[in-house]
Formats: C-alpha cells, structure tokens, sequence
C-alpha cells in the first residue's frame, strides 16, 4: 500500500507534466518551433512577443529560470540604429543551465552545453560548453 506522502508527490509531478504539455502546446501556437522530446521548465520563460522566429530542437533541456529572447527594446535607447531583434535557434540535444539567458540574432550549435548563469551574445558551435557573461567556449565535447 502507497503512503499518503508519496500519492501526493506521484500526483503533483503527473499534473506539472500535463502543465508542461499545455505549456508546450502554447509556445507552439504562438509561432515557437519546439522538437520532440525537449523538456522546457515552467519556470523557463520564452520571448512570445518578438516578430522573429525562435526554433528549438529535439531532445533539448531547457531548466528553471532560462530566458530565449528574440528582441531587445533596449537597443533604441543605446543605438537607435542598432539591430533590435533576430531570430534564434537552438539545435538538438543542447542543455540550458539555471538562470541562463540566450539573446536574440544567436544560434546554439547542437550537442551543446550553455552553463547556469550564462548570457550567450554570440553563436555557440556544436558539441561544445560555454560558460560565462558573455559565454564563452571552455571546451569542446567529444563523442557527441
């Protein structure tokens, strides 16, 4: 026979899957492409409101607190010429840190680790961990 204490934890992790689906199934009808596979926390927040594209791949994991932007207003303020927006891809089977931050105009390569607290400005090859504000590559991944 089942503990009260676990029928609550079995039934809360069931009802935070079906929010993730429901989650899952609105980014994909406001114009985000998510692959298959790809776990995307509710605490992960994804840049709805940008006019460019935001493509994540397959078997990716996105953790608590990540934020995919694909614009940045603040541009006007620095240089009113500046490129405001871009879109952003992220390739298959890349893993987001906690509180890690993916600007937009930037492509994560595929097989890639991005390290908690990271701010990725740039393109990040595949098969590689980059860490850092701005990120940067620390090494690459073999075996990928």
């Amino acid at each position: 026979m089942m503990k009260p204490a676990s029928i609550i934890r079995m039934t809360v992790g069931h009802f935070g899957n079906v929010l993730r689906y429901l989650r899952t199934f609105y980014f994909r009808m406001a114009g985000i492409s998510i692959g298959k596979n790809t776990f995307i926390s509710l605490g992960a927040k994804v840049d709805i409101s940008g006019k460019d594209k935001i493509t994540i791949g397959d078997k990716c994991e996105i953790t608590y607190g990540c934020v995919i932007l694909s614009h940045d207003a603040a541009v006007k303020r620095i240089d009113p010429k500046g490129k405001r927006g871009g879109p952003v891809r992220i390739g298959n089977n890349v893993f987001m840190g906690v509180n890690s931050i993916v600007l937009h105009s930037v492509t994560i390569g595929d097989n890639s680790v991005i390290g908690a607290g990271s701010v990725v400005t740039k393109d990040i090859p595949p098969n590689v961990v980059a860490v850092g504000n701005p990120a940067k590559v620390i090494r690459e991944l073999s075996g990928c």
